[in-house]
Order: C-alpha cells, then sequence, then structure tokens
C-alpha cells in the first residue's frame, strides 16, 4: 500500500544527517530539530502556532481539553472515520454525536450537522476524510452562528486546501478554531514511528495547549491544569523536517496516480471514483474506489492473489462499533455511512507509484470487473 523504503532512497543523505545530529548532540527530547520542524512547518501551512505532540490521537485529545469542555458537552463528528476522532470525544466524558456522510467526498453531510446541534452542542470536529477537507465555508458559517468550536481532523489532509467563496485560500487544519494532524509513517508527511501536531491561530489557545501537552506545565514544576505527556521526539523531528520540502512533490505525485487511476476506471459500470468536494484540493492519503454490484470482498480476495494489497477505510461505521454502541442509535439511522462500509476499497497510494505499477493495478482490477 505504501512504499516508504524507496522513498527513502531518494532523500537518504537528509534523513540520515538529521538523524546523525540529534545523536550527536544528545538532545532526543524537546531539541534543537523539533524547534526548527516547528517553525518551518508554521511557515508552509500559514498557522500562527504549531504544536508538535506524540500523535494525532493526542492532538485530537488536547485540542478538545484545550477548550474547556465540561462534562456531558456534545461533540458532533461524522461516523465514517477512523475511531480516534471519537475516541478522544468518549475519554474526555463528552458525548460523542454521529452525522451521516456524503456519498460522493465521503465527507460530513453539513445538513445532517445542522439537525444534529441542540443546546448542549459545544464543538463540530469535521474529519477532512482521505486528502480532501469537508465543506468548510458552510460549516464555519454553522459554527460560527451557533457559536460552536471547529477542531478539524486534517490528520489525513495536510498540504491540502480550501479555497473559500470570497477567494481566500487556507490549508487544511488552519480554517476552525483547532486543527489536528498524524504524521504516522504512511502519511503524506509521515516520521519513522509516531507523531502528530496542533495547530492554531488563537494565543491564548495555544499556550494553553502547550502546557496541556507538557503535564499542564507554564514553568517547570508548577502545574496549573490537567494535562498528559505528549512530545514529538527529536528523531522524528529530524526525518519530517527533511520531508516537508518535499511534501509539495509528493502530493503531485499522488495526485498523478490518482489521475490515472481516474482515467483507468471511469468507464467501468462496477467502480465509482472518488468524488471530489468543491473548493478544496485532494492529496489522495488514500485513493478510496466504491464497489458497486459487484462483491468487495471478493474482489480484494482476487487481487490478494495478484499481488496487490487492498484496504478497507472502514469497515464499521461508528455507531455500528461495540465501544460506541448508543440507543439514541440504531442499523439504518445513517445509510450512506452504512452503504459506504459494505463498498469501499482503498487502492495503493503513495510517491512512487510508476505507470508500469499503475498499468497492472488498474488493468488487473478492470479485468476482474469486466
Amino acid at each position: 500500500m505504501v512504499d516508504l523504503q524507496t522513498q527513502y532512497q531518494h532523500i537518504k543523505r537528509e534523513i540520515d544527517a538529521g538523524i546523525q545530529e540529534v545523536i550527536d548532540t544528545a538532545a532526543f527530547v524537546k531539541g534543537q530539530k523539533v524547534t526548527d520542524f516547528q517553525h518551518h512547518l508554521e511557515q508552509y501551512t500559514g498557522a500562527k502556532h504549531v504544536i508538535p505532540v506524540g500523535n494525532g490521537t493526542d492532538a485530537l485529545q488536547i485540542a478538545l481539553m484545550g477548550l474547556g469542555l465540561q462534562r456531558g458537552d456534545e461533540v458532533i463528528t461524522p461516523t465514517f472515520t477512523f475511531i480516534a476522532t471519537a475516541e478522544v470525544v468518549a475519554l474526555l466524558g463528552l458525548t460523542p454525536v454521529v452525522v451521516d456522510v456524503d456519498w460522493e467526498t465521503m465527507n460530513m453531510d453539513i445538513e445532517a450537522v445542522r439537525k444534529a446541534i441542540t443546546p448542549r452542542t459545544k464543538a463540530i470536529v469535521p474529519v477532512h476524510l482521505f486528502g480532501q477537507c469537508a465543506d468548510m465555508e458552510p460549516l464555519m458559517q454553522l459554527a460560527q452562528a451557533h457559536h460552536l468550536y471547529v477542531v478539524e481532523d486534517a490528520c489525513q489532509a495536510i498540504g491540502a486546501k480550501y479555497t473559500f467563496s470570497n477567494g481566500e485560500t487556507k490549508q487544511a487544519g488552519t480554517i476552525g478554531h483547532i486543527g489536528c494532524t498524524s504524521f504516522f509513517p504512511s502519511k503524506n508527511l509521515g516520521c519513522y514511528g509516531d507523531g502528530g501536531a496542533i495547530f492554531t491561530n488563537d494565543d491564548a489557545l495555544a499556550e494553553r495547549m502547550r502546557a496541556i501537552a507538557n503535564h499542564g506545565m507554564v514553568v517547570r514544576y508548577h502545574h496549573d491544569m490537567i494535562g498528559v505527556n505528549s512530545r514529538l521526539d527529536s528523531i522524528q523531528a529530524a526525518v519530517l523536517d527533511a520531508k516537508l520540502p518535499h511534501l509539495d512533490e509528493y502530493i503531485a505525485a499522488r495526485q498523478r496516480a490518482a489521475a490515472y487511476y481516474d482515467k483507468a476506471f471511469s468507464g467501468n459500470p462496477h467502480l465509482l471514483i472518488p468524488g471530489r468536494q468543491a473548493g478544496s484540493t485532494h492529496v489522495f492519503h488514500q485513493y478510496t474506489l466504491r464497489v458497486i454490484k459487484a462483491n468487495r470482498d471478493l474482489v480484494r480476495k482476487k487481487l490478494a492473489e495478484h499481488g496487490i494489497p487492498a484496504m478497507i477505510y472502514y469497515p464499521v461505521p461508528l455507531h455500528q462499533q461495540k465501544a460506541y454502541l448508543d440507543p439514541r442509535y440504531k442499523d439504518g439511522d445513517f445509510p450512506v455511512a452504512e452503504r459506504l462500509a459494505e463498498c469501499v476499497l482503498s487502492l495503493p497510494m503513495h510517491t512512487e507509484l510508476d505507470e508500469e505499477q499503475l498499468s497492472y493495478i488498474t488493468s488487473t482490477i478492470n479485468n476482474i470487473l469486466e
């Protein structure tokens, strides 16, 4: 699904030099490499504050902690997403409220959000699924009208851009009050372990979240709030700082691969290519097809027989997960998400895909579904 070894060979000199510098200085935690990467990521995204943390899940949790929400407050999130989005809500004693998604973009349905807002709603967590932004302009207008916080889960969409109707363009993760991203190795900007970051343009929120990520501490050994221990280590920062200058070319490579897939599958009656969100670019963390009038699981099995990996993101929506069963929801309440869970299939997508590989993948799938 992802060829990180070949990617490494292209930037081996920069990666090795950065890691060696960390070892030579022995500044493994909160070293200069972390500070350098933080500043470079601020420059790239346009975010006023970047707070590096241990992983994307921590980023989401610290973001919600930073808002000072109270037990029982409701947080709206899509039901079709990775579990971490709701997990942090539940861990903090908040109430996850799930909504359906759009069939084409697979992102949060804005009208469903509108209907889900109650007097207890305090925040919305849109997920920029698979690499493109949710429809942020109407979502931000809705949040402003109801005085709600917006925390973007941009863990799959770093580098994606959203253009508003007035022509203003912002990076994924910098539109809401807070944005979160992950640097898991398979991400478009991935490290060689775990890592994540939080974005905000709010000075007070930034100060509070930095303290929360550092045991609730501003002055050493003085803890003004309950916090956690979440930090990006210097070796991972060195890897990320070496990769960041290449991020745009990585995105372009993924977009070229997606265009090849689009063209190859556009005439296949059993496949629907990924829909595109108006106003957003797509950085293709995943290339996710919808298999219709055919057995998705059988297609996946046959692909494996031909040496082609394919993944299902995600086979069970949040409202059907055992840990999140809720009497408010029943099967059939979120028909789009439930249908997607039965038909989505993600193909290999990474920076090193060449035409020979793409031709083999696409011809094999079309032959299976002819």
